[in-house]
């Protein structure tokens, strides 16, 4: 084999590792749970961390974290609500559906302009709503760091 066929290979091989290590995603990746999923991952942390522009997380999450029963193990396939007004009142912004790792996020766009108000609803039906409103959906960067986990019944 030729020097020049055999630099040609090395310089392939070499830009096809390069390429296939890029972890970046870009914010134009779609990335949504849904129930039954079992690809997420780091639960319990802040998705944002990694899923932002120019992070390594595959899209930009605009609303993310993880649900738990009440005795702290994970709860999966929960369904999570955003609405306009407290208490599940107002018009309903975005229902996501947790995936088997107790993993909720989507890519999708959000308008928080206002506040908007988070409910959690488990497989009892029994729905949990949060007393407050929400203007990001960085939803781990409080629950299980200054405040408690997401809890369903």
């Amino acid at each position: 084999m030729s020097k020049l066929k055999i630099l040609s290979l090395i310089f392939i091989s070499a830009t096809v590792l390069l390429l296939s290590s890029c972890d970046k995603k870009g914010c134009g990746e779609t990335n949504i749970s849904s129930a039954g999923q079992d690809e997420s991952h780091k639960m319990g942390q802040d998705c944002m961390n990694c899923h932002h522009d120019g992070g390594k997380g595959e899209g930009c999450f605009i609303v993310a974290g993880t649900a738990y029963d009440q005795s702290s193990q994970l709860y999966p396939d929960v369904a999570v609500k955003l609405y306009t007004q407290p208490n599940g009142a107002g018009e309903l912004v975005l229902t996501l559906t947790g995936d088997k790792n107790g993993n909720f996020f989507t890519t999708e766009s959000v308008n928080f302009a206002g506040g908007l108000y988070p409910a959690v609803t488990g497989k009892s039906g029994v729905t949990s709503y949060m007393s407050g409103s929400v203007s990001q959906g960085a939803c781990n960067s409080c629950h299980g760091a200054t405040d408690d986990k997401i809890r369903v019944n």
